[in-house]
């Protein structure tokens, strides 16, 4: 058995949608699931904007406070 395709679409006028794949023979059965994405119409996320999107840079003073509650935690789990 090959392995499932995954093709992205836009739903067209009437709630049509279209998929095509060179993988997929003329006349081939094959089932078809349609999982709508939560954010609708919204366009993705730009990489440019999921990087705005992280932390501020950290100083040293605390990304050493980060290391010391880290590595607390951590030999926590050792015990």
């Amino acid at each position: 058995m090959k392995s499932p395709l995954h093709i992205m679409t836009t739903v067209l006028p009437g709630g049509c949608i279209r998929v095509e794949s060179p993988e997929l023979a003329p006349g081939q059965t094959v089932d078809v699931w349609v999982t709508p994405h939560p954010n609708g119409n919204e366009q993705r996320p730009t990489f440019l904007s999921y990087l705005k999107s992280l932390p501020s840079r950290r100083t040293v003073q605390e990304w050493e406070a980060f290391e010391r509650d880290f590595s607390a935690e951590r030999d926590a789990w050792d015990r």
